[in-house]
């Protein structure tokens, strides 16, 4: 099938609300939020198809006739000439893991924006949410960009600021950017419709970029001469998968959760463990120690909390504190 030419832009209206035809990439919420904003979605590839809100979707796009597809490959030539068959003015990735073609960016007039789950140029890649509590950063956010060919630096059109939770996990803080995004997604699709975002945007500062990898195991290794809240960060950004993993006793521990344990006994190393009446502590560099709340062995996933963690550490010494 010959590739379609996108057509130019007509201005749709919805009630007196201008909307636009939208190629979409990502999950499923980010799309239903598009098309309750009156917005077409001419066609969707979805990255997660178990996700929440799939369903719906389906159903939508069943009754529009407009192609769904399940994480495809967006370099095969059938595919690339099904999404030009949509003709989009606007190609829109919320969450969206995999590079995009230049060729489907180029069909629609409007060219194409992501959001990103961090303030960019900090935290570039594909595990924001890890490095960001790794780093122990204060503040996180989202951010709206151009898609270029260049992966996660293209020029900035909008961000939104949101505290970093003192608790919680990777999983947890994915959560709290949900809302955030989705609103910076309805908001620059709103103003790319209203001719507000008719130039390129802000172009990145490359002084404050950093990269946000897949996590190694060297990067979820704890290291027990750190100080407690080193340790702790390293377990809430690996935390609830891949796991923050420690080799205590005679196998290899996976520590879903820890807090900083106030008055830890005298005369421990780091690494030691000290079985306390509050639980499993571990002593930490600085004099310094943490208490295990949440953890399983590395070869079960069921989860163990409090003084039941003493049952996954076979072989270890027990120091009473």
């Amino acid at each position: 099938m010959p590739l379609r030419r996108a057509r130019s832009v007509g201005a749709l209206h919805l009630r007196g609300k201008r909307t636009m035809r939208i190629l979409y990439l990502g999950m499923p919420l980010g799309a239903l939020m598009l098309l309750r904003e009156g917005h077409h979605i001419v066609g969707a590839c979805i990255s997660r198809p178990s996700s929440p809100g799939m369903t719906r979707l389906r159903r939508a796009l069943a009754e529009e006739g407009a192609p769904l597809l399940g994480r495809p490959d967006l370099t095969q030539p059938g595919v690339q000439a099904l999404l030009a068959s949509t003709e989009p003015d606007l190609i829109v990735s919320w969450f969206w893991t995999r590079r995009i073609p230049a060729m489907l960016v180029a069909l629609a007039p409007h060219g194409g924006i992501n959001v990103h789950p961090s303030l960019l140029p900090r935290h570039r890649g594909p595990d924001p949410y890890f490095w960001t509590l790794y780093r122990e950063d204060a503040e996180t956010g989202v951010t709206v960009h151009r898609i270029t060919d260049a992966y996660d630096q293209g020029p900035i059109l909008l961000q939104r600021r949101v505290p970093v939770p003192p608790r919680g996990n990777a999983w947890t803080l994915a959560r709290a950017l949900d809302r955030p995004s989705l609103e910076a997604v309805r908001d620059v699709v709103q103003g790319i419709v209203e001719g507000r975002y008719a130039d390129d945007g802000t172009p990145q500062n490359e002084a404050y970029a950093t990269e946000a990898p897949r996590p190694s195991d060297d990067d979820c290794e704890i290291l027990w001469d750190h100080p407690a809240s080193r340790v702790i960060a390293r377990i809430r950004a690996a935390s609830p998968e891949p796991g923050a993993f420690t080799g205590l006793g005679e196998g290899t521990l996976v520590v879903l959760e820890a807090e900083a344990y106030p008055k830890p006994p005298r005369g421990l190393e780091p690494g030691d463990v000290a079985w306390l009446p509050e639980g499993v502590v571990v002593a930490c560099g600085h004099g310094e120690a943490v208490l295990l709340t949440r953890a399983r062995s590395e070869d079960d996933d069921t989860m163990v909390t409090g003084h039941r963690i003493a049952a996954l550490l076979p072989g270890l010494e027990r120091v009473d504190g």
